[in-house]
């Protein structure tokens, strides 16, 4: 399969080093200018566990290929668009009219709508997935990170098309266990707002990576997490559909937040996982939590932890 990574983030470069070693022909769109500033090679520090629970390090210098333009008759299958959740209408305008025959593999976070989210684009050239990836890139330009042994697909409540099939298959094909949500929509929104949870008390204490182990500032998240369950209901979602997802949520916090604590600081897949995002000037996290509080607000629903966190990820 011919793939397009939409950009050259964290997620596009993990799974498309991953399905470039599977056999798939991929290369990397970025704007015009970025290829230059890149160069020919990434420089991976990555923790594969697709093969090993405890993972696999994995050292290289990887060669990609970039395109600074996209025109409509390319000959792409898949276009694997992950970009952060704030950036998704501007990289969607722009894919619309450039899509050709591919696929669009819509691959983050979303707390709008799904079918708004992806504005222009047509929803019969969709698939919908999360990656189980994360990491950052150093002073270095070196990209640490983890990748987990599945990936997330899922629907909007039909089977999966063709084209959402042929996007698993390739996934599969890299050695990718697919976890399948059929209530993807649902899914998105909880993931989202347990991201803001915790990501809140991550940007007080001056990025998500100092989170690693520490009992008291993981409780807060998760307390914050906990109360954001009545905006998920008010949005009209069904919390009994999602149970895994709001557990760690709804349980007692002595209880959760010291395994937290224990397995960031010990257990090095999910010690990575946190302690590769230092990057204290990251937008991601405050858009996060800006957009989860403004709905709170637009829906009366109280949530004074994150409203103490506010001034962290206020905008000037």
């Amino acid at each position: 399969m011919k793939i397009l990574m939409f950009g050259r983030g964290v997620i596009a470069t993990v799974y498309g080093w991953a399905l470039q070693k599977a056999g798939h022909d991929v290369e990397f769109y970025v704007r015009p200018g970025r290829a230059a500033e890149y160069g020919d090679t990434v420089d991976l520090d990555l923790l594969d566990t697709r093969r090993r629970v405890r993972g696999q390090r994995v050292v290289e210098k990887w060669p990609v290929r970039y395109h600074e333009t996209l025109e409509p008759d390319h000959d792409f299958d898949l276009i694997v668009l992950s970009v952060s959740h704030h950036r998704l209408p501007e990289a969607t305008a722009f894919l619309a009219p450039r899509i050709g025959k591919a696929t669009v593999l819509v691959f983050g976070n979303i707390w709008a709508e799904p079918t708004d989210a992806i504005g222009p684009l047509p929803l019969d050239r969709i698939a919908w997935g999360f990656p189980q990836a994360g990491g950052g890139f150093d002073a270095d330009g070196v990209l640490r990170g983890m990748m987990m042994p599945s990936v997330i697909f899922g629907t909007l409540g039909l089977p999966p098309t063709e084209r959402e099939r042929a996007a698993r298959q390739a996934f599969r094909e890299a050695g990718l266990r697919i976890k399948e949500r059929p209530d993807f929509r649902g899914w998105l929104w909880v993931h989202f707002a347990s991201d803001a949870g915790l990501l809140s008390q991550g940007l007080r204490r001056g990025s998500l990576s100092r989170l690693a182990g520490a009992t008291g500032a993981l409780r807060e998240g998760l307390l914050t997490g906990r109360e954001l369950l009545p905006l998920l209901e008010a949005r009209g979602l069904d919390l009994r559909r999602h149970r895994v997802g709001v557990l760690p949520f709804q349980a007692p916090t002595w209880l959760t937040a010291p395994v937290l604590a224990w397995l960031t600081a010990h257990v090095e897949v999910a010690r990575v996982s946190v302690t590769a995002h230092s990057d204290p000037d990251a937008e991601e996290p405050r858009e996060v939590c800006r957009d989860t509080l403004a709905e709170a607000r637009r829906l009366g629903v109280s949530v004074p932890r994150l409203e103490a966190a506010e001034p962290y990820f206020a905008r000037a």
